[in-house]
Parts: C-alpha cells; structure tokens; sequence
C-alpha cells in the first residue's frame, strides 16, 4: 500500500487534531481579498468616498479564521469592533470624524500611582492617548477628522492602541488590585485538561533548567554563553508552547528585553536576572497561572515580516555554537541551540508561512511528549528506543509543502540531510535543511 501511495499520490487519511493555539499571532498572512480589499480602501480614500473606504479597510483587517473584525453601516455612519487579545476596540466614523475607544479596566477610586503612570505612558504614544470616561473606566482613545485620516494612518494609529490597551489591562490589574476587569466575555476559557498540561509543562521545564544550571556538569562561571543558551531557549520556548496571556506573556517578553539590552551588564549578570525572573514564574500561584489561560482573538501582529534569507542567516550564525557542547558531552546546551534558533525566529519576526510550519513541526518532533499530552497523535520519535519515525516526519514535511505551493514556489527539501543518529543530530540537521531551501513567494 505505501509503494501503491508513491506511486499513485493517494495519501493516508490526516489525523483529526486537537484545536490548540501556538505562539503570537501575525497579521502577516493575509489572503489576496485582504490585499484587494486595502487597495480598494486606498482608491476610495483618494476620490473622497470616506464611508466605503472605512468598510473596505475594515475588511483588510478581518481574519475570517479568528472572526476579528465586525463593520456596519447605520444611515451615514459605520460603526466598528475589533479585538486585541482581551481588549475589544469599538468606535465609529462618518464623513468629517473618526474616533476608536477601548476601555481596559474600572477604578472605583482613583489612584494617583495608576493615574501618574498612565500620563507618563501618553508620552510614547503617536496617535492614542490613555483617559478615564465619566464611568471612572480607564479607557485608550484615538480620533482623526476624515480627511486626514488616511488607511496608511488608521492602521498604524488603531495597532498602537489596540496592542497598548492589550497590555496594559493585565499589567494594571497585576500591579492595581484596586482595579477591576472590564468587557472580557468575549475570551474564550480553555479546558482544564489544556490548562493543567500547560501548568505541568511550564513547572517541569524551569525546574529542569534550573536543576541544570545547579547540578549540570557545566561550570556557569566559566561557560556564561552556554547557560544562556539554556534561558533564552526557555523563554522563547515556554512562550511559544503555552501562549500565555497577561502577566506571564509580559514577563516573558522583559526578560527577552532584558537580555538584549545594551546596558554593559555581562552575560553571567544577565544570566541571573532572567534566573530570578524565571524563579517568580515558578512560585505564583497555580490559580493566576490558569487565569491566564484563555484564548483570545487577534487583529494586529507585534512582529516584523522577514524573508526566507534572514531566517538563514539566524541560523548560519548560531548552529556551529552547538558542535563544542556535543563533543564535549554537554547534550542538555546542545540541544538548547537549535531550540533557541528556532524560538528566538517565532518570537521575533513573522517567519515566511513555509518556516513557520516548519518550525512548529521541529517542536512537535522534539517536544513530542507535551504535545501528546494536549492530546495530539504524534508518531515521530520513541524516546525508549532513540529511534526516528521517518516516515512520518517525510510525511509531515512534504504536507507542509503542499499546503503552501499556492503562495510560494515550489519547494524541495534535502532530505538527505536529516541524520537520526540522536536527537541532538537530528536537530542541527533540521535546521540546515530548513536554511537551504528557497522560499519564494508567487508573483
């Protein structure tokens, strides 16, 4: 039968998977009736038929897959919701006046600490500014007159503070316990079991670096940039894997600040801050930990699109690192090179289609046990045996393919590459695959 499947292109029936998010959301992706719908937006804006250039943006804007983005006409004016995670964004417009609001918390008192915070933050703002309603709601509000309110600006203005309002309601009610929820029924809670295989995997991975970095035969005085390996693979991995929400997402991400900044601190002194960081993590509260586990919608990515050569060179410049510590019998930091190559590309940039579903694949091969336990059936490694699946990962690969030849040129794995010697093996030369394919987008 599979000679017969070759030969003949028939395929196995797909298995059905769980319905489980990963990692940040992109806008990246948009279908060419996005694309058709902005360049009717801009021809609208241009011979003045404001209302019908707002719909027609609007409907760049929407994402039929995470149902995003609503838009009406009521007599001469369109009405609008959008939402940012847990923030929903509502606002109207008609042909002098725009103007967007979202409310991210209620105060029953006001607080000079919240309120000194939130007239320091209106300073890095382009185009919103923060405000309190005459409910007491701290609330992000944008307007422009019509005229001067161009595609090119809505978008860039309704981002800022969609992403603003997105952050600040989890990082307020964190600090603030003043401060209550506000228009959240549009979250979607996640089951118990997700939640629980969510909370062991996060438990179980910073106690396994840490435990490393403790007990490992590595001297972390000595080998600084191997233990950073360990970190910044954790961060980027256990933010990918679990999709946090709120608090932990924000911590995650100052942690990344953290390391990347150019203050002078050495690496071994960056080091242990994001050990603190990740020691916090650790010791909240299971409850706050399932509080942020809910599924939202998404109408704006935070990450830069890069083509297939800047996701090479990523890797160009990191794989060799990982040679010393395989050699050296360090297999624990070896392995943390590739995983960091990988995270460090999803957290930061929105990747070409084809290497992102690539790179999710490279966890689901190496992360398989956490992906079985959010109940997906995988068949690529045998942990007992240290034995490869093949098959199923050619298999797996070659589906990636198909599913993206309708936007990008056809594209042809070297899958004489791939070793299956160890996991460590395999995934350097995943990852060297991946750097040598051409990934061009269709004309």
């Amino acid at each position: 039968m599979g000679l017969f499947n070759r030969l003949f292109g028939t395929s196995e029936k797909k298995v059905e998977q769980p319905d489980v998010r990963f990692g940040r959301y992109s806008d990246s992706y948009k279908s060419s009736d996005n694309y058709r719908a902005w360049d009717e937006a801009l021809e609208h804006f241009e011979t003045e038929a404001f209302l019908e250039s707002y719909k027609s943006f609007f409907r760049y804007l929407r994402d039929e897959r995470e149902d995003n983005v609503r838009c009406w006409q009521q007599n001469e004016v369109v009405h609008f919701e959008l939402y940012q995670g847990s923030k929903k964004i509502c606002g109207t417009a008609d042909a002098q006046h725009l103007r967007a609001e979202a409310r991210i918390a209620h105060s029953n008192e006001l607080n000079v600490n919240f309120m000194r915070q939130l007239i320091e933050r209106n300073f890095d703002l382009s185009y919103s500014r923060f405000s309190l309603d005459d409910k007491n709601n701290i609330t992000i509000v944008f307007d422009t007159f019509t005229l001067d309110g161009s595609p090119y600006k809505l978008y860039y203005a309704l981002k800022e503070m969609a992403v603003n309002a997105d952050k600040q309601d989890d990082l307020l009610l964190e600090e603030f316990k003043s401060l209550e929820q506000v228009e959240n029924s549009h979250l979607t809670d996640l089951t118990d079991a997700e939640k629980e295989a969510k909370y062991h995997y996060f438990q179980q991975e910073i106690a396994g670096v840490l435990n490393e970095m403790e007990q490992g035969q590595l001297n972390r005085e000595q080998y600084p940039g191997g233990i950073a390996y360990l970190l910044l693979d954790l961060t980027y991995r256990l933010d990918y894997l679990t999709k946090p929400e709120g608090y932990t997402m924000e911590v995650l991400e100052r942690m990344h600040r953290l390391y990347f900044a150019k203050d002078n601190k050495t690496i071994a002194q960056k080091n242990k801050l994001l050990v603190k960081e990740f020691r916090k993590l650790a010791e909240r509260p299971k409850a706050d930990f399932f509080r942020e586990m809910y599924r939202v919608k998404t109408t704006f990515g935070i990450t830069a699109p890069v083509n297939h050569e800047q996701v090479a060179s990523v890797i160009d410049g990191e794989i060799n690192n990982m040679d010393w510590y395989r050699d050296n019998g360090y297999a624990k930091i070896a392995q943390a090179i590739p995983h960091y190559i990988v995270g460090f590309s999803i957290f930061n940039y929105a990747l070409p289609k084809p290497d992102r579903d690539l790179f999710h694949l490279y966890f689901q091969i190496t992360e398989q046990a956490y992906f079985q336990s959010l109940g997906f059936t995988l068949d690529f490694y045998d942990p007992i045996k240290n034995s490869f699946n093949r098959r199923a990962i050619r298999r797996a690969i070659e589906q990636i393919v198909e599913e993206n030849e309708d936007k990008y040129e056809p594209v042809s794995p070297l899958y004489s590459i791939l070793r299956y010697e160890s996991m460590v093996d395999f995934s350097k030369s995943f990852l060297l695959m991946v750097r040598n394919l051409e990934v061009m987008k269709r004309d």
